[in-house]
Formats: C-alpha cells, structure tokens, sequence
C-alpha cells in the first residue's frame, strides 16, 4: 500500500474555492476547503493555487507516430502515405514504436492528457510505453487483411494472444480492438470482430467515414453507406469507437445513436489532410451521441496537444454553422475531458470515490489574464504550457513542468527517426 498523497491550496473552478484533496490507493478519499491531511505519513503536494482540474482524453492517436511528426508535410494524402509514411512504417522494429510511443507518452503528460486510444503495430511495445510512462491507454491489436484469409487468420490469432498477454500489464493498459477501416479488414473479419468483442466485451476501436471517396465506395462495393455496412457486420454497438465521422448523413447519425456506439472527432488532422467536411457536431449533440475528440497521429497533426486542438474544434464548429453558440466552452471541456465518452473510462469529475487523476493548472500566466471565466480560457486561451502538474492513478507523473526521464526519450527518439526517415 501507497502514502497517502495529500494535495494543498489548489483552487476549484466549479466552486471558486481554496481546496484540499486526499488521495488513497489511486483513489479521491475526499475533496473540499475542509479536508484535512492524514494523521500518519504522506506525500503532500502544494497546489499554490493551481487550478483543479480533471486531465484530458485523446480518444483517437497513432502514438508512436511520433517518429514521423514533420516527415512529408503538405502532400496528397495518397502520395504522403504512399512515398513517405508506407516505406518508413516498413522500417520500424518493435523498439522503435516503444519509443516513440514514449515520446507521445511524454507530450501528453505535458500537455494534460492522462487517457489515450492507440491504433498502432506492436501491441506490446505499446503496452509497455503505456505502462513505463505512467498514463492511462485502450491498446489497440491490429487487424488488417487486405492480402486474405491467411492475413486475416494471422491478425485474429494476435488478437486473440495479446488479449491473454495483457494480463501482464497493470489496470491503466486496456485491451483494444482495433480493425482500421471497413476498406481494409474484410466482412468475415469484421464479423469475427463482433463476435470478440460482445464475447469478451472489449472495445473496438475503427475508422469511419473519414473521406468521400471511402463512402462512394462503400456504396459502390455494398449498395449502403459505412455506418450501416458497420451495423450489419455487427460491429456498431455501445462498445465500438468510431473515428472521424466527418461525412455521416442524417440516417446514419440516428443509426449511431440507437446503437449507443461513440464518435471520436479529429478536427485538426481532417483540416491538414483536407478531408473535404466537417464533423457534425450540432447533429450527433442533438442526437446525445456520446462523444470525444482526438489528435490522430503526430504525423497528420503535428502535435498532441489536445488543447490546441479543442480550440480549433470549437471554432471550427461555430465558423460551418455560422452560429458563435454552437459548441460552447462548457460543451467543449465536457468532451476535453471525456465527460460525453464513457466508454474511454474517465468521469471528467474530481470527487470522493472516483480515480485519482488530475491536473493543476497555472491561472496567472500572461496568455491568459485577466480571468473572467476560467473555463473559456482553458479553451479558448491556453495551450499544453499552462500543464504544470499531473497525477494519474495517485502518482505524480509531472510536477512544475518537469517529467524525469524526458531528455532521454527525446534523444532516443531523435537517433531513431533519422534511421526509420531515412530517403
């Protein structure tokens, strides 16, 4: 059994209030202005006045594409994949992606994210990352089988195997399912994924609808748009995490919703790559859809910063629908936060009984004064910098801006990218 972890002075946004909060074995034991700390040892914390906040959840990323970040930029989607990321991704060793996903690790703790999806090669190497690191992750196993049945076998066995293995890792690392996109996992694949999923009720985690042309071909391929194919392989169920979702109709937003499945939208990758459409946010809202937003890779975003990214995100929604009130700041920290996507495991609460994950956050920077309202500058004005402490599971994974190991990863990162990047 852990010290107790005793935090002091923070300040609350929800109630303005100077409170305390007491942190027993990765959960809050309580929190308000008259906690008072444990009567035998502790490991105290002194918030001076930091705001209290709950961490972020980036509900879809490729971590370890951190090796890639600025390699072939500004490209068509078809020749960056084709002429850049394809040649390097066949390079990679399953170090490198340990690697790189510690260095996404890394970023995201500094810019307040405690929770993330992956959908990456190397499943273990992942897992690892995610467990050194100290954060919270959906891991996800592979399935792609565009080259048959015998691919199709290979990545089910795997699936099958890193769900036992998992075991080996701590509760923070959970298993994922993760097929990439209805036009590279075939139909019987995607059945079987149904099945995996219900029988072992894990979550499964896939592209959608991200481009037209992916829509005209399902079309074309089964007379019917990707969220009712999805459905009718039985893969569109409250355990299935839909990324992207930017050219979904009408018909196929009251599918999601009667189904329970959530939508994970990626504004700043889609704007990068020009995927010619906006996430309808104001529709699937309307709808109750339970929702998230995330990065995507470093690749196509350049950065994890998720409050970088909420900004944009809300903006962005407001300037298609030409309405300054749809999205506003207390929708966009619900998502921030993961409050709309129970399925990524996160409450967006700080309170008695849930985990012990959480930020302090400085309040008097430059960039963000004067303070008329706190939760509009979180969105609006401040970016990762203003992260100053982060605790996950009652452990302090970042304190005063500084993580121990982080010049390695750095470096480590840096002399493999040369190798994996090379022309």
């Amino acid at each position: 059994m852990s010290l107790p972890l005793f935090v002091q002075n923070a300040w609350s946004p929800s109630s303005g209030e100077s409170v305390n909060l007491l942190v027993q074995d990765g959960i809050v034991q309580a929190v308000g202005p008259n906690v008072n700390p444990p009567a035998g040892p502790s490991n105290i914390l002194q918030a001076k006045g930091m705001a209290l906040v709950p961490p972020f959840v980036n509900g879809h990323t490729h971590a370890a594409m951190t090796l890639f970040r600025g390699y072939g930029d500004d490209m068509p989607l078809m020749e960056w994949l084709q002429t850049r990321i394809w040649p390097a991704e066949a390079r990679l060793s399953e170090e490198d992606v340990y690697w790189g996903t510690r260095l996404a690790c890394l970023e995201m703790i500094r810019s307040g994210t405690a929770c993330f999806a992956d959908m990456y090669w190397h499943y273990h190497a992942v897992a690892r990352a995610v467990e050194d690191a100290g954060i919270r992750a959906f891991v996800g196993s592979i399935l792609i089988d565009v080259a048959g049945e015998e691919q199709a076998r290979q990545f089910q066995y795997l699936a099958e195997k890193n769900l036992e293995e998992n075991s080996r890792y701590s509760t923070r690392v959970q298993f994922s399912l993760s097929p990439h996109a209805i036009y590279t996992v075939s139909g019987p694949s995607l059945s079987w994924l149904a099945d995996f999923s219900q029988k072992h009720q894990v979550l499964t985690h896939i592209h959608l609808s991200e481009t037209r042309h992916e829509v005209e071909e399902c079309l074309r391929q089964h007379g019917m748009r990707p969220a009712f194919y999805l459905d009718q392989k039985g893969l569109l169920s409250p355990l299935t995490l839909l990324a992207h979702g930017v050219h979904l109709n009408e018909d196929e937003l009251d599918l999601i919703a009667s189904r329970g499945a959530t939508l994970v939208t990626n504004p700043v990758s889609n704007m990068k790559l020009a995927v010619g459409g906006v996430f309808p946010y104001a529709r699937a809202h309307h709808r109750r859809i339970p929702m998230a937003m995330g990065t995507d890779g470093a690749a196509s975003n350049n950065g994890l910063d998720l409050l970088q990214d909420v900004k944009i995100l809300a903006l962005l929604q407001k300037h298609a629908d030409g309405d300054p009130t749809v999205l506003p700041a207390s929708q966009a920290f619900e998502i921030l936060t993961g409050s709309r996507a129970p399925l990524l495991g996160l409450s967006g609460q700080i309170a008695a009984g849930e985990k012990a994950d959480f930020l302090l956050m400085r309040r008097h920077d430059v960039e963000i004064t004067p303070e008329h309202c706190f939760t509009s500058n979180l969105i609006y004005a401040m970016t990762g910098h203003q992260v100053d402490t982060m605790v996950v599971d009652g452990h302090i994974l970042m304190t005063d801006r500084q993580i121990p190991d982080q010049d390695e990863i750095r470096h480590e990162v840096s002399h493999r990218a040369e190798r994996v990047c090379k022309e």
